[in-house]
């Protein structure tokens, strides 16, 4: 996997649990404050389509993950 696809996996995967601890109807609920963390990860997205700047693409760098080019 190169590090975009894994950057999208981690964004995913944040969102879809952050939805099952945030709605309500959800069976695993806990709150609605995640919610705000789902809005956070949809944000950082956002800016990083914008700016090319995305912090876990650094570290996964760092780490020896093949970029996405």
């Amino acid at each position: 996997m190169t590090s975009w696809q894994i950057v999208r996996l981690f964004a995913g995967t944040f969102i879809l649990l952050s939805l099952a601890l945030g709605v309500p109807g959800s069976p695993l609920f806990v709150s609605p404050w995640w919610l705000a963390f789902t809005a956070f990860v949809g944000a950082n997205l956002l800016q990083s389509a914008f700016t090319r700047w995305c912090p876990l693409e650094i570290i996964l760098r760092k780490l020896g993950v093949q970029c996405g080019c």
